[in-house]
């Protein structure tokens, strides 16, 4: 690591390895701070990216690694604590007492699953437990399916699940009733409510067999589906102002940016799942690779500033 860079990267996944790349092919000096913690590790393959189908996400970032590691672009494992400063003197702290500067930062961290209270759930998490029809569905297909209803996008999620399988059930788990207008959609495509509580999801032979609900019954099925609730994972960014704000379809937290990826402290853009709830990996790819060409753009234009200035 040295002691300053053009840009500091936090987070390595496929937005802020697409973002380093940008800048490495640019030429600018970029330092990437890897947690080592993709939110997809448990998914057998990164599904729905062109060319890429299927293959394990951790394959897909080493070979990122490589790639940036090609153009010069630093990779450190590490966690950042905070960020402090202001635009062109911004100080990174790790969480093991390194520190290091930068005139520019990329943020794409992700976010954290938080799953409900239910026994075996967090176990069988990105295997027989999803929540993406695009992500997962292709695999899971044709199987018995139950919905744990969560929140305000459960009736969303059964429709797109129900796409990709005739046997959808979705537990209420609780949650309040689904408006009349989304119960009349589900009855119509066939999709049963079983109300009361949801305890645990039953396995044999490494495989989910069945949904246990409060009262004792077993619901037989074979894939649950979860909207978890998704919380950024920006809290090192509090010391220089930017803090996560509730997204508006009630999933979780994020950070606001403009389409570019710049928020609203100058200096500052974020890419992935910290800003984009919904985005699957090419699309937090394409994010970081846009952010990383504004920031280049940005720093060109605060350079040429700079050359006219001293050539007066």
């Amino acid at each position: 690591m040295k002691d300053m860079y053009d840009v500091v990267v936090i987070g390595g996944g496929a937005a802020g390895l697409s973002g380093a790349l940008m800048l490495g092919r640019s030429r600018r000096s970029v330092l990437v701070v890897d947690a080592g913690e993709p939110r997809n590790a448990p998914a057998e393959g990164v599904h729905g990216l062109l060319a890429l189908d299927g293959m394990p996400p951790a394959e897909l970032l080493e070979r990122g690694r490589d790639e940036i590691r090609g153009y010069g672009v630093d990779v450190v494992q590490g966690v950042v604590d905070a960020v402090t400063g202001t635009e062109g003197d911004f100080v990174v702290a790790l969480s093991d007492g390194r520190t290091v500067g930068a005139r520019r930062l990329l943020v794409a961290t992700g976010l954290v699953d938080d799953l409900p209270a239910v026994e075996g759930l967090r176990e069988r998490w990105g295997r027989d437990v999803v929540h993406c029809p695009y992500c997962h569905g292709w695999e899971v297909r044709d199987q018995a399916m139950g919905v744990l209803a969560t929140g305000p996008m459960t009736s969303h999620q059964a429709l797109g699940f129900r796409q990709l399988s005739d046997d959808v059930t979705v537990f209420l788990n609780d949650q309040p009733e689904l408006p009349a207008e989304q119960a009349e959609q589900l009855a119509a495509r066939g999709i049963t409510l079983v109300p009361g509580a949801v305890t645990a999801v039953e396995v044999e032979d490494d495989r989910i067999v069945g949904v246990r609900l409060a009262d004792g019954t077993v619901v037989p099925r074979q894939v649950v589906v979860v909207g978890a609730r998704m919380t950024a994972r920006v809290d090192f960014l509090a010391p220089i102002g930017i803090k996560p704000a509730e997204h508006p379809t009630g999933m979780g937290t994020h950070v606001a940016c403009d389409s570019d990826g710049r928020t609203e402290v100058p200096g500052v853009w974020i890419a992935g799942n910290a800003s984009d709830l919904s985005a699957q990996v090419g699309a937090a790819a394409t994010a970081g690779a846009l952010a990383g060409a504004q920031i280049n753009a940005d720093l060109i234009e605060e350079e040429a500033g700079a050359a006219v200035a001293a050539a007066r």
